[in-house]
């Protein structure tokens, strides 16, 4: 019997929920154990538990007014008390690979701005070594064409996201995404730091060193793991 990743997903979102505590100013991260959390977030504040939250992407907008999640923005809330967000992958190191929902640049600003980084994710996430899932890069669309050569130097080949009709996906903030499949990715940190120099990119989905508890759904419950100071 195939993996119930759907229903791990649900149990990890749940399970953040218990970070959660009344006055908090808190960051909705984007994808689909993100929605999950959102949905059960939305019952949790019906029933009366008063949060803030700020949204790290115009679909986690939508679903959070749907579920009637007060709002705020980090202009008026520049400090978070909590993240919870997922991850396409997450590594023993709790490095993780973040993007595949195009919401990278927000989810990291909200990331830092955030006391703690919890990550939700269901069990085929956890792996012993970032870059079987390609990195997502956040690029200008300016000369994008000439950031993607200097990206493709450092061993990889990107590839621009489309949409449907073949039409290049666009990011919130208005950029293309390419995404680049590095292979095993050997020293996180480098290579993070090697993307940051490269004029036009905008963003990367590598979070280093930045999660602070990993909720990992599982067939039979859910795995809580906390980093290592």
């Amino acid at each position: 019997m195939a993996p119930d990743r759907d229903g791990e997903k649900r149990r990890a979102a749940e399970r953040s929920l218990a970070f959660i505590e009344n006055g908090m100013t808190i960051g909705l991260g984007t994808g689909t154990t993100a929605a999950h959390m959102i949905r059960l977030l939305g019952e949790r504040i019906e029933a009366g538990l008063r949060v803030r939250a700020v949204p790290t992407s115009t679909a986690t907008r939508r679903a959070a007014e749907r579920a009637r999640i007060p709002l705020v923005n980090l202009d008026e809330c520049p400090a978070l008390d909590l993240a919870i967000d997922g991850a396409d992958e997450v590594d023993p190191t709790f490095d993780l690979i973040k993007g595949g929902g195009g919401a990278l640049l927000h989810e990291k600003i909200v990331a830092v701005a955030s006391r703690r980084l919890v990550v939700v994710v269901d069990e085929s996430k956890m792996v012993d070594r970032l870059g079987r899932f390609p990195l997502p890069v956040e690029v200008s669309r300016f000369g994008w064409r000439v950031v993607a050569e200097r990206i493709a130097a450092l061993g990889t080949r990107p590839a621009l996201r489309t949409g449907e009709g073949g039409i290049p996906a666009v990011t919130d903030e208005g950029n293309y995404i390419l995404d680049c499949g590095f292979g095993t990715i050997g020293d996180t940190g480098a290579l993070a730091r090697a993307l940051d120099a490269i004029p036009g990119v905008i963003e990367h989905g590598l979070f280093v060193a930045m999660a602070d508890t990993v909720i990992v759904g599982q067939a039979r419950g859910v795995a809580v793991l906390h980093r290592r100071p």
